[in-house]
């Protein structure tokens, strides 16, 4: 072997010590992976298998330097304290007799103190109607490593218990709010650290969800203050979410305009004299996203005059009872009626009234409906029996006449119910009978005449007229049931 080949041999050979020293070498590192900013962490690191004296060097990210560390008898711990300021990757460096190990890596975050939390909306300020979609977003001064909590009404709020909202990020969204969204929010914004939390909490933002108004109704009435009348319109809204301006339209030109900051109607003073058409109104509704206009509705006091009568209607249970009279008073002419009812001559007291010692003689079971339109008897004697009678006038005039309807007699005792049975069942058999009786007639007949009858009188006189016969009979009895009923 030559020199120069002994000189190769001798410097692969080092170079083979070297490689195989380094790779013995595998320090570990420890130390946190979270820390909160200008806080002090520790970091350790520390070489098993040396035993003479080893240089320990911390890095960051790539390979800048932190610090160094000497343990002069190996195999002990090199232990760096730094003030956290960036987030970064740390490990360390062993070098020992020219042998080199780096450890693993560790990734360090930096969490920054969470202040100053508010809720911001969008829209804002947060004032919307129903449909809308609502953005609030939980947003902080300073923090990192954020998580939100959400409180609606100071109860905490999560898709799984509220599916009509969403919590992406720092944000609630609702897509369509309704008025159970209406009320305060506010959220918390926190870090935890180990067993450590650190919190900020925001003020109550107040949410406010408007409905819409529905189309406005519009009616009137009329009063009399001696020998004055007076009319006044009634515009309203059977929802939505105030201030909201009323007019009244009378003939196409606006007479009136009221602002309603807290109620869903106004009211109109307009002139009006009965008999008199005074012309055609609407009411029309404002509000900042909306106008409605309602029907039109003239404008006119008819009085009360013309024919009236009483229509009267049985009522019957499922087994064909007696339940029940229903006594309708029929007027033909009037604008705004008041009602009231006899019975034998003598006035029906209305549950506001006390009745007098000879109307309390009466044992009554009455009702009145749509104001005294209608009476309805419910007791069953013939203490109700009777002739009844219903009257009108004007309600706005107590000077004014009345108008009186024929009696008409109501029985109310259940012989009326056994009657109709008795005279129904009766006819039935009377109609039996005849059909018993025809049958018989014809099949005394001779063939001969049968035959005659068959070629030449079929549609003469023939079978029809037995069955003309018996459909005039059904419809005599529906008569008589209708007659008695």
């Amino acid at each position: 072997m030559t020199a120069k080949q002994i000189l190769h041999f001798l410097v692969l050979t080092s170079l083979v010590f070297k490689i195989s020293g380094s790779h013995s070498l595998q320090p570990v590192l420890t130390g946190p992976h979270m820390a909160i900013l200008g806080s002090k962490v520790a970091f350790q690191c520390k070489a098993p298998d040396s035993s003479k004296q080893v240089t320990y060097e911390l890095l960051r990210d790539r390979n800048i330097h932190i610090d160094t560390k000497t343990d002069q008898r190996g195999g002990q711990t090199a232990s760096f304290m730094l003030k956290v300021s960036l987030e970064g990757s740390y490990h360390c460096k062993v070098t020992t007799e020219g042998n080199t190990g780096v450890s693993n890596s560790i990734r360090l975050q930096v969490v920054i103190p969470v202040s100053g939390t508010s809720v911001t909306s969008d829209p804002y300020p947060p004032v919307l109607y129903e449909g809308s979609r609502l953005v609030l977003s939980c947003v902080v001064t300073k923090g990192s490593h954020l998580s939100y909590t959400w409180f609606f009404n100071r109860r905490e709020v999560t898709p799984s218990t509220q599916n009509w909202l969403r919590l992406p990020g720092n944000k609630l969204i609702v897509e369509e709010v309704s008025s159970e969204n209406a009320g305060i929010y506010s959220c918390l914004a926190g870090t935890k650290i180990m067993e450590n939390s650190m919190v900020s909490s925001s003020r109550e933002l107040q949410v406010v969800v408007k409905g819409y108004f529905s189309t406005p109704k519009i009616s009137f009435t009329i009063s009399k203050d001696g020998n004055n009348y007076s009319g006044n319109v009634t515009c309203w809204s059977s929802r939505g979410s105030p201030p909201v301006t009323f007019d009244l339209i009378l003939d196409d030109k606006e007479t009136g305009s009221i602002e309603a900051t807290e109620s869903l109607a106004a009211w109109f003073n307009v002139p009006l004299v009965p008999g008199r058409d005074m012309g055609v109104a609407q009411c029309r509704i404002r509000s900042e996203v909306q106008q409605l206009m309602s029907e039109p509705l003239t404008l006119e006091v008819v009085p009360v005059g013309g024919h009236i009568k009483v229509e009267v209607e049985y009522l019957y249970t499922a087994d064909s009872k007696m339940a029940a009279a229903r006594l309708n008073c029929c007027l033909s002419r009037g604008t705004f009626p008041s009602f009231s009812w006899l019975f034998n001559s003598s006035h029906l007291p209305t549950e506001t009234h006390t009745p007098s010692q000879k109307q309390s003689l009466f044992s009554h079971h009455h009702t009145f409906t749509d104001q005294m339109h209608t009476l309805i008897l419910t007791k069953q004697g013939p203490e109700d029996s009777g002739y009844y009678q219903c009257r009108a006038r004007d309600s706005y005039d107590d000077s004014s006449p009345w108008v009186e309807s024929a009696a008409v007699l109501v029985q109310m005792t259940e012989a009326t119910l056994a009657n109709i049975e008795v005279i129904t069942i009766g006819f039935c058999c009377f109609l039996l009978l005849a059909l018993v009786g025809g049958m018989v007639c014809v099949m005394r007949r001779s063939p001969h005449q049968q035959a005659n009858v068959g070629i030449g009188e079929t549609t003469s006189s023939g079978a029809y007229p037995l069955s003309v016969t018996t459909s005039f009979s059904e419809g005599e009895l529906g008569d008589r049931q209708i007659l008695h009923g």
